[in-house]
Parts: C-alpha cells; sequence; structure tokens
C-alpha cells in the first residue's frame, strides 16, 4: 500500500497553479493508495454554505478517488477548520479529528495540523481556544455571508500585522510541547505541517529514538510524504529526507 500525506496548500482564486498541480496529483492514484491532507487546503474557509462553483472540478477529482479505490482523509487546519460535513459529501474525504494515531509500516505515527505544538504563540494559542469553540462555530457559521467574509478579513488582515512582528522561532513548534504530545498518545512518531518548514527531525524521547516529520507548504510547487514498501521519502524542491 502507498500512503501520502500532504498539506498547506492554501488554495485560492490566486494560485490556480497549485490547484493544477493538486488535481494532477489526484488524478495520478491508483487503487490501494491512501491519500491523508492534514489542514489548510484553502486559504480560508467560511462556510460549507459559501461553497463557490469555482471549486467544482476540484471536488470532482477528489470524489473521483473513491471510484478509484483510493482513501482520502482530511483534518482541519487553522484556516480551514470550518469545513463540514458537507464539504465531506461533496468530496468523498472522511473527516479526521484534530489529532489522529495511525499503523504506518507496523509502527504507530500520530498525525497532527501541527498548530496546537506552536505554544509559544500565546496570542495564536488564545485564537485557537476561541474559533475550535464548537459555540463559536455555531454563531460565526449563522451570521450572513458577507459579514463572515468582513470578520475574516480583519482577522487576516490582523494576523499578517502579528507575524511581521512575531520572532520566528515562536511560530515554531515547541519542542517540550512535541514530547509531550507523543507521550499523551503514547507514540514516538509524528508527522504535521503547519509551519512551511520541511524536514525530518530525530530525537530521544525517555531514552529511545524518536522522529517528527514536517510536511512542506505548496508554493507553489508540490510537496508531499511517501510511504511504501521502499520506506518514507519527503519530496520537496527545498529538502530531500528517507527514512
Amino acid at each position: 500500500m502507498v500512503t501520502l500525506f500532504i498539506s498547506d496548500l492554501h488554495l485560492s482564486a490566486k494560485t490556480p497553479e497549485c490547484a493544477a498541480n493538486f488535481i494532477a496529483l489526484l488524478q495520478q492514484q491508483q487503487a490501494g493508495t491512501r491519500l491523508y491532507i492534514l489542514g489548510d487546503l484553502f486559504e480560508a474557509w467560511l462556510g460549507d454554505d459559501a461553497m463557490g462553483t469555482e471549486i467544482a472540478p476540484l471536488l470532482d477529482a477528489m470524489r473521483n478517488l473513491a471510484g478509484r479505490g483510493v482513501e482520502l482523509y482530511f483534518m482541519h487546519g487553522n484556516r480551514d477548520f470550518l469545513i463540514g460535513d458537507a464539504f465531506a459529501q461533496a468530496s468523498g474525504c472522511r473527516l479526521l479529528g484534530e489529532s489522529e494515531v495511525i499503523e504506518l509500516q507496523g509502527e504507530l505515527v500520530l498525525l497532527l495540523h501541527g498548530d496546537q505544538l506552536c505554544t509559544d504563540d500565546r496570542d495564536y494559542q488564545a485564537f485557537r481556544r476561541q474559533v475550535r469553540d464548537p459555540a463559536w462555530q455555531a454563531h460565526f457559521l449563522s451570521l450572513p455571508l458577507d459579514q463572515r467574509m468582513a470578520l475574516a478579513r480583519q482577522a487576516r488582515d490582523q494576523s499578517l500585522h502579528e507575524t511581521q512582528r512575531k520572532a520566528d522561532e515562536i511560530m515554531d513548534v515547541n519542542p517540550q510541547a512535541v514530547e509531550a504530545t507523543l507521550r499523551q498518545h503514547g507514540v514516538r512518531r509524528l508527522i504535521h505541517g503547519h509551519t512551511h518548514r520541511p524536514g525530518l527531525h530525530r530525537f530521544q524521547l525517555d531514552g529511545k529514538p524518536a522522529w517528527r516529520i514536517v510536511l512542506g507548504d505548496w508554493a507553489p510547487q508540490a510537496s508531499l510524504l511517501k510511504a511504501d514498501d521502499n520506506g518514507l521519502q519527503l519530496i520537496d524542491p527545498r529538502v530531500s529526507a528517507t527514512l
């Protein structure tokens, strides 16, 4: 079985090349493949009721995977956490929780989007707790679409302003948070995205070898982790790593 992991495509009307690369990837997959999208497939998502006709080709390509015997999984990111059951049905994907442990090549591996590991960014973590609250989401989705769009633009502008003044290390994962999360789930393997810093990190966890693979963003080149009989390979134009 071939298993693929991708994240942080940030698809929007401004990234047609990225969308084309994604559709091409989908069309290349054969029966027996599993594809995990670990968040931020879209640059923004204001609710399933805001799905426009412009993403119809993408939805068709995703839905056609099931007909070819390909399993498609989606995990929410910090940009598309409002994706819901209507999108899942339209795309044929299975929605995952905020964390998932899967078996990969005989080992247990934890999957995350990764933003919950950036604990040094306290302002963001407070924002994350707010927008992941079901009551907040229900209220936001009850608003008229134009009001949601205005609030999303305001939040995006504020985020850009804050990002410019934050040190890079604050926006990266916290090593202690990584270790604590691995212990919480009883694993020593982690795959995540979010930081746009692709790479393979080996370390010791309680005296035993552990690793963390970070998926890259699509800017606009494809970035993916491939697991097959040959092992794990991180395929990214900026870095190459194998396990």
